[in-house]
């Protein structure tokens, strides 16, 4: 587990800032049960999640400058809360009729976090989220939603409702930049954040 405000990697953004968002990690085995969960609903215009890029999303913060970046880090040492287990289980879709993003569920103390995370952020002048924050990983998306893809994703979704893919420790959250390719988005590490032990 990195050190508290560690910077893990370094790199150099666009002018207009760093596409940037606080996260926690999932772990590779869940990652990789993840994985297997893709292949059973894998369908043309349907774009996978690459497995190592899967994490559950805190907040996105969009285009940061880099000294601001530096503040944000700042700001988010200051969180305190405990570490604690993490479920991922259950299996969904955003919107309901017409299908553009599949998740799968992160079940634990995620919304505590969520709002310290706000509260240590919210000076800086990143607004509050408007909607209530639902704890989740994004494992696909659709590229053009329709009305057959979105009744053959439900089908393939359907058996795997109630899916439970174990549970793991949240030890850390973390400050992540992305970069967008056009093979797809590459995160990297701006600095992490140990969740304290009881």
């Amino acid at each position: 587990m990195a050190a508290k405000g560690t910077r893990t990697k370094k790199g150099a953004g666009a002018a207009k800032g760093i596409r940037s968002f606080v996260a926690v990690e999932i772990p590779a085995s869940i990652r990789d049960e993840i994985a297997k969960l893709q292949e059973e609903i894998d369908h043309p215009g349907v774009r996978l999640v690459k497995p190592d890029l899967i994490h559950v999303t805190i907040k996105f913060l969009g285009d940061v400058p880099q000294k601001k970046l530096d503040r944000v880090a700042e700001a988010l040492r200051g969180v305190e809360r405990p570490a604690f287990t993490a479920r991922v289980a259950g299996i969904g879709a955003f919107p309901g009729r017409s299908i553009r993003v599949v998740w799968i569920g992160a079940e634990g103390e995620f919304e505590p976090l969520f709002s310290a995370v706000e509260d240590a952020l919210a000076p800086l002048g990143f607004p509050r989220e408007g909607r209530k924050f639902t704890s989740h990983a994004t494992i696909a998306r659709v590229g053009r939603p329709a009305p057959e893809t979105t009744d053959i994703l439900a089908s393939k979704l359907g058996p795997f409702r109630e899916v439970d893919l174990g549970e793991f420790t949240a030890e850390e959250f973390i400050l992540k930049k992305s970069t967008l390719t056009p093979g797809g988005p590459i995160y990297e590490d701006v600095a992490a954040f140990p969740l304290s032990r009881p």
